[in-house]
């Protein structure tokens, strides 16, 4: 009997997890039996997508193995946790300014930061220079947009990142933060 119930609520998971996934799989379908030229730019794209991906993310995955081995807990805990005040945000700007990649490939590395106890508020803070003041971004603006532009746009945001995870840290409980970490922890 407990075994029966082990396999429905494993179906269960699955569907609740992948159900998103198995509805798009649906529609392709229907769009490649009813619309065959609209399924095939969509297949055409999802291969793309997934050829980007495969590229991307096993360096990004080295170097979070790399991160998570080479790194310690307390040497984070000293760089940026929770009492390493202007060096951490400092540190987690840098982070995210030099790192490469699309803003997928942040996400694992903000979940090791967790799991080094990295203060809540300076992980935001990658997250935001790694999805706004990448470097690569900043040297195409100074030549395409001029580097007034450039500076403007970066000043602008790094302002509004620190807003932002200023008013994340606000907004999101104590105990939902802690679960967020528990969650990292279990990864």
């Amino acid at each position: 009997m407990k075994e029966n119930n082990k396999k429905v609520f494993s179906l269960k998971l699955f569907l609740k997890q992948y159900l998103f996934f198995l509805i798009m799989l649906i529609l392709l379908g229907f769009f490649l039996i009813f619309k065959f030229d609209i399924g095939i730019k969509a297949a055409t794209v999802i291969v793309s997508s997934f050829k980007e991906i495969l590229l991307v993310l096993p360096p990004i995955f080295i170097l979070i193995g790399l991160l998570d081995e080479w790194t310690s807990k307390e040497t984070m805990i000293k760089l940026m946790g929770e009492k390493s005040g202007l060096k951490g945000i400092l540190l987690a700007f840098l982070i995210g300014t030099v790192a490469a990649g699309p803003l997928y490939a942040g996400f694992p590395i903000a979940m090791i930061l967790m799991k080094k106890h990295v203060k809540f508020f300076n992980i935001i803070i990658f997250i935001g220079a790694w999805s706004t003041t990448k470097i690569p971004m900043l040297l195409y603006e100074m030549s395409a947009l001029g580097y007034k532009f450039a500076l403007v746009r970066l000043a602008l945001n790094i302002f509004v990142i620190i807003i932002i995870a200023y008013i994340m840290e606000l907004v999101i409980k104590k105990d939902e933060i802690s679960s967020i970490y528990k969650k990292a922890e279990n990864y």
